[in-house]
């Protein structure tokens, strides 16, 4: 390095500007890259969620379905879940009171 401070500055200014040069080209790539991972995410995400209320339609549809074929036997089945649910909560309320 010169001993001159001017000198000295217009190097460093050089050496600046060259890293600057040799990283953009790399900083570019990796914009690229995150770009295309945040579409390819987004698309998947778009993707599930469709298959999601897709599927949900479907299990919707075949309940209803099994509601209009099979009426006494789902009443029963929703009985036997209201009754299983409520011990439960009283079960629940219990232990909560004894705490």
């Amino acid at each position: 390095m010169s001993a001159n401070p001017n000198e000295t500055l217009d190097e460093l200014s050089g050496s600046v500007a060259s890293v600057r040069d040799q990283a953009a080209p790399v900083l570019d790539r990796v914009t690229a890259q995150a770009q295309a991972l945040a579409k390819r995410s987004a698309q998947a995400v778009r993707e599930t969620s469709q298959q999601l209320r897709d599927n949900a339609a479907r299990v919707s549809d075949n309940t209803v379905g099994y509601i209009k074929d099979e009426p006494i036997k789902s009443i029963l089945i929703a009985a036997a879940a209201g009754a299983v649910l409520m011990a439960l909560v009283t079960l629940l309320a219990r232990s909560r009171g004894r705490d």
